[in-house]
């Protein structure tokens, strides 16, 4: 070894803020709003290069929808997604209060990440297939599940449809098209190929939309689920949301510091995108993009969200232990929510009566779901008894010794 090259070291990647400092979002690298061009949806992979190393845009700071990325949506359809965006954020501050009365043990709110689940929802077919984490409640609430049947689920009493077999917030519809929710997190995405692969096996027409976080990207079954997709061209949508945090590491320490995590897409052969994941009409526009590319057999598409988790990773978490309190309020993306309320006040379709009025109505409207799901208990109170139904739903014909068990326990 020569005196020029010294000794090897590692790169140990750090967030620019730490708490009592202000992050400095540069490293973001943000594209102006309607300055990337929107390609075919048959575009070879390769030509989605540029899309996944910049940033899709289509509301301006001034709230106007520009550039080709313009969905064009339908009046309607933006006052519908900015109520389930305001009920979603309604839920969850609901949910939260109700875990520090102890109605119920854990909560994980998407504070700052309604868009991305909703805009998507939005976009796909009711009877496509989700595999969500836990941070995609709103995609349940779009696609209509009653939230007195997740409150229930929540709290675990007599009405919760999984039988307090699954941890709060561990949802699953199939009358809903949302697949059971995996606390090991990176399951779901390998899930979704092959119920994707299955789909078109079958000569289906339903496609699957899978959800990652950027710290679960690092695990085996992400890149195992690309794999798979691209070989087989699997008509399957590959959600990473980008929230900047996983529960305490910054995005870098995923891969994220000196490349995009769509850039993965392209380099698995896969059409990616990168996405403003606050802005509303860019997240409708990806997501119709993507499913329109997928029903079509052109194959599946990866889009990376880029977002901020505004709360804590769960109601278990301190976020300002590891980052600036107020990260969220200079995140130069903003609030979904006020950009949304912001372009359709431009277009003459919203007021700021209109906005407290809706808001006055939701937060009534999540009241009497929640006094409804309390009506069969909570965590603390009108639970049944945990062992009435333990040897149930497990086997057809129950063996001999847990039959000798179950007897026991009863007796």
């Amino acid at each position: 070894m020569t005196a020029s090259q010294g000794s090897l070291r590692l790169h140990v990647p750090e967030p620019s803020g730490r708490p009592g400092q202000r992050t400095d979002f540069a490293y973001l690298r943000l594209s102006p709003a309607g300055s990337l061009p929107r390609p075919p949806i048959d575009t070879p992979y390769r030509d989605t290069l540029p899309l996944a190393d910049g940033l899709i845009r289509v509301l301006n700071d001034d709230g106007q929808a520009i550039g080709p990325w313009d969905p064009q949506a339908d009046p309607g359809l933006l006052l519908h997604a900015l109520r389930l965006m305001l009920l979603t954020r309604a839920f969850d501050a609901r949910m939260v209060i109700a875990q520090r009365q102890k109605k119920t043990s854990f909560y994980v709110q998407s504070l700052g990440e309604e868009a991305v689940g909703i805009g998507q929802a939005l976009a796909l077919h009711a009877d496509d297939m989700c595999f969500p984490t836990y941070r995609q409640q709103g995609i349940l609430l779009a696609r209509g599940m009653p939230m007195t049947d997740m409150m229930c689920q929540l709290f675990s009493n007599s009405r919760d449809p999984l039988l307090g077999r699954q941890l709060p917030v561990m949802y699953s519809s199939r009358t809903h098209g949302f697949f059971s929710i995996s606390g090991n997190l990176g399951t779901q995405f390998v899930q979704a190929v092959g119920w994707a692969m299955a789909s078109a096996i079958k000569g289906d027409t339903r496609i699957a939309s899978a959800w990652i976080g950027d710290g679960s990207t690092a695990e085996a079954d992400f890149h195992t689920a690309l794999t798979f997709a691209q070989v087989y061209r699997a008509p399957v949508i590959l959600n990473v949301v980008n929230n900047q945090w996983a529960i305490s590491t910054f995005q870098a320490i995923a891969g994220g510091e000196t490349t995009t995590f769509a850039m993965r897409g392209v380099g698995m052969g896969i059409a990616a995108l990168r996405v403003d994941g606050n802005d509303l009409l860019a997240v409708l526009a990806a997501s119709r993009w993507a499913t329109e590319r997928a029903r079509s057999n052109a194959g599946p598409t990866l889009i990376e969200w880029v977002t901020y988790r505004a709360g804590p990773h769960s109601t278990s978490d301190d976020p300002s232990k590891y980052r600036p309190a107020d990260d969220w309020t200079h995140f130069p993306l903003g609030d979904p929510i006020e950009r949304l309320r912001r372009h359709l006040t431009a277009q003459g379709l919203w007021s700021d009566t209109q906005h407290e009025a809706a808001l006055r109505d939701i937060e009534a409207e999540v009241l009497a779901a929640q006094k409804e799901a309390e009506r069969h208990g909570t965590l603390g109170d009108g639970r049944p008894d945990p062992g009435a139904d333990l040897f149930e739903d497990v086997y057809a014909d129950l063996p001999p010794h847990l039959v000798q068990q179950r007897a026991q326990l009863e007796g």
